[in-house]
């Protein structure tokens, strides 16, 4: 690790040692600005792209709220947009997503019991479909409508209803209803990854928000209770590059008095100066600068994870799956490798001096590989 230091904020932060190499190779690509600009917080609001499309170099940075408006043009099939939502109680998780990648929108769900490892998911796809606009800020509404297939994020507030409605899950309808609570004083991580010039994502990693509510399938209902369940969300806005890798881990939960919920990011920001790891302590977000090394057995994603901070005891977690979502689609030119571990993680984390324990989280894990 290049240095260590303290911000403004009394946070530690670590500067990966790569970090001059790649502002250097980001410079190569047309990035000249970018030296002065990383890896610095953002306070304000800032516009994402210039106005030819290009990536906005005082947009490049984290926040602890998403300031980001990510004004995407040009660049016809590279545009990528999502929102991704996962709902974790004490015995069953729901995920829910409506997404836009320029040549098609989606909308997903799946839902898991942990202890029967029962299992369901569904997707709706529209084809060449300008539809649905997707916002250009984090909390915004979203919808998806397609026959008998409806996703609703409507935000109010200080909180977002998800409402799900689809049929045909095994000859029974399936509905869902969801409060997920988003205090404003409550911090997030908000990242920018510039690959280059001209392929750059925004994402904003929320974890730690309290949800409650129901799911209903069939004459069966299961129950999202307050204080028990969490809901984390991955939202993306970008100009991606046509062949990907990534890996991306999080978990939200209590450990003693403590609420606390990471991000863990690796691959897909390699050489860019970025990352996207942070741990969420008590609503209040402590950004780590190095990089996170995940440790796993590809061949087997059902074998212990190991993720550790990779020039400190920052993180030092252990990450037992207990379920594996595994999805393949290949469709010549576009290819989608991805495989989705959930489980349970144990370990420490160490945050302004102070180790905060993990001990059997619910969280999930994964390794995605795409050429899209």
């Amino acid at each position: 690790m290049g240095r260590i230091g303290k911000a403004n904020t009394g946070v530690e932060i670590g500067y990966n040692g790569s970090f001059q190499s790649a502002v250097k190779g980001l410079i190569s690509k047309g990035c000249e600005n970018i030296m002065t600009t990383l890896p610095k917080e953002i306070t304000s609001e800032v516009v994402l792209c210039r106005p030819d499309g290009t990536l906005n170099p005082e947009a490049i940075g984290w926040s602890r709220k998403p300031f980001h408006k990510c004004n995407l043009r040009g660049r016809p099939l590279r545009k990528k947009k999502w929102d991704y939502w996962c709902i974790t109680g004490d015995k069953f998780l729901f995920s829910a997503t409506i997404a836009h990648v320029d040549y098609f929108s989606l909308a997903g769900m799946y839902f898991l019991e942990y202890e029967t490892g029962r299992f369901v998911e569904k997707g709706a796809v529209k084809p060449f479909s300008s539809l649905p606009v997707m916002a250009d800020t984090v909390e915004q509404t979203e919808r998806f409508r397609q026959w008998g297939t409806r996703f609703l994020f409507e935000q109010a507030g200080d909180r977002m209803h998800m409402s799900v409605r689809t049929g045909g899950l095994f000859g029974k309808p399936f509905a869902a209803d969801i409060h997920i609570h988003r205090p404003p004083e409550k911090e997030s991580l908000n990242v920018v990854i510039p690959w280059n010039r001209r392929t750059f994502q925004f994402t904003s990693k929320q974890e730690c928000l309290a949800a409650e509510g129901r799911l209903e399938w069939g004459d069966e209902e299961f129950i999202f209770t307050p204080g028990a369940a969490y809901a984390c969300l991955d939202y993306g806005r970008g100009i991606w590059p046509y062949r990907t890798t990534w890996n991306w881990a999080s978990f939200s939960g209590r450990s003693g008095e403590d609420e606390v919920g990471i991000n863990m990011g690796a691959k897909w920001t390699d050489g860019t100066g970025m990352n996207e790891n942070g741990i969420l302590l008590n609503g209040r977000l402590h950004k780590i600068h190095e990089d996170i090394l995940f440790e796993y057995d590809a061949g087997n994603f059902m074998r212990p994870w190991r993720m550790k901070t990779a020039s400190s005891d920052t993180v030092r977690l252990e990450f037992a799956p207990f379920y594996e979502r595994a999805s393949v689609a290949n469709l010549l030119v576009i290819n989608s490798r991805a495989h989705q571990v959930f489980g349970r993680y144990s370990g420490t984390l160490k945050v302004d001096g102070r180790t905060v324990p993990v001990d059997g989280l619910i969280g999930w894990a994964e390794e995605h590989r795409a050429r899209w």
